[in-house]
């Protein structure tokens, strides 16, 4: 299909805007702006490759990223989905979230506070780790991501977790549930989300109480318990509780095959027969991170806030893929024809 190029004008426009505007560059300056820096993110994002190799402007345009801080770039990206989201109204809807850990290989030597160190395999010696917010809902097709943040070695989960959600919060109508996979599960992220009442669903993985707990349960059987706990945090004793959801051999359609499954929640209203389904929205987000895949700009730099910028202008392109072209062209075919707008674009401007 036949993209409209005043469609691909004004949404390359909005990329300028966002890049200028998280790096705090001035359009139609004498430096370089928006304008000229697309051009080589585009490319390095339809080849997959090194925005070094491929790039003329790399050396300007990692310089201009030092100088901002990661949250000029994710309130900047915020913005961007304030803008767009009036389309489907997302301020008007009752949403459903997933959180999610994503990383980016770091081929290097590992050194400082943002690169988590790794086995060596496939040459990989370290990565970058960012932590995203997405909307999971089942009746809201624009499955986006809403805010993505890098977090460092030694982060507090539970901290970044409510910074993120305070953020997402003011631009949908309410957040009725939160879906957490078995790596959020910590007496500290249940303390701070009970304290903050946020809705939350999370997947328990199968520790001595939970194994000791299915055992004692007949084939087939689902039942609701309290879970008491304490958390040693700052040399005080803070004690804590959830409701443990427990489901015995539960038959899987997708595998054919049955599993025992624990989840841990603040919501009673949800049923025992829900709880499986509901969490399998989750599951979204990853389907979110390998369509991004796709788009994956590759830098060698060692510098958290311009590999963090990388990953987020691909988040951009998802984001405006999702909400303006999804239902007419692939997303690689939208890359595509947006880079060749791009490149038609910029030479015009050189030949004038």
């Amino acid at each position: 299909m036949t993209i409209n190029p005043d469609r691909y004008f004004r949404t390359i426009k909005t990329l300028d805007t966002f890049v200028d505007r998280s790096l705090d560059l001035m359009p139609n300056a004498p430096n370089l702006s928006g304008f000229n820096y697309d051009l080589d993110l585009l490319y390095a994002a339809v080849a997959n490759t090194y925005i070094e190799t491929v790039g003329s402007h790399a050396d300007s345009l990692h310089l201009a990223i030092k100088r901002v801080t990661a949250s000029d770039i994710y309130s900047e990206y915020l913005k961007t989905v304030e803008i767009l989201s009036d389309r489907f109204q997302l301020i008007e809807k009752d949403v459903v979230l997933a959180f999610d850990y994503t990383e980016e290989n770091f081929y290097g030597d590992v050194q400082g506070f943002w690169i988590y160190g790794w086995t060596g395999e496939h040459a990989v010696t370290g990565k970058f780790k960012f932590l995203t917010c997405s909307i999971v809902s089942s009746d809201i097709p624009q499955k986006i991501p809403l805010i993505s943040i890098p977090v460092y070695v030694g982060h507090s989960m539970a901290n970044e977790v409510c910074r993120c959600y305070s953020m997402v919060k003011p631009i949908v109508k309410s957040i009725k549930l939160v879906i957490f996979d078995r790596g959020f599960f910590s007496k500290d992220l249940l303390i701070t989300l009970n304290t903050a009442c946020y809705p939350y669903l999370i997947f328990v993985p199968k520790n001595e109480k939970v194994k000791k707990e299915l055992e004692q349960m007949a084939l087939y059987e689902k039942k609701k318990i309290i879970y008491e706990f304490r958390l040693n945090k700052n040399k005080t004793v803070i004690k804590g509780e959830t409701t443990l959801a427990l489901l015995k051999n539960i038959f899987d359609k997708r595998s054919g095959k049955k599993f025992d499954w624990s989840f841990a929640t603040n919501q009673l209203e949800i049923k025992l027969d829900s709880f499986v389904p509901t969490y399998k929205c989750r599951w979204r987000i990853e389907t979110g991170f390998r369509v991004q895949d796709e788009a994956h700009i590759m830098s060698k730099s060692v510098h958290a806030n311009i590999r963090f910028f990388y990953f987020v202008y691909e988040q951009v392109l998802q984001l405006l893929w999702v909400v303006l072209y999804k239902e007419e062209v692939s997303f690689k075919e939208f890359l595509l024809g947006l880079y060749e707008f791009c490149k038609s674009r910029n030479s015009k401007s050189e030949g004038s």
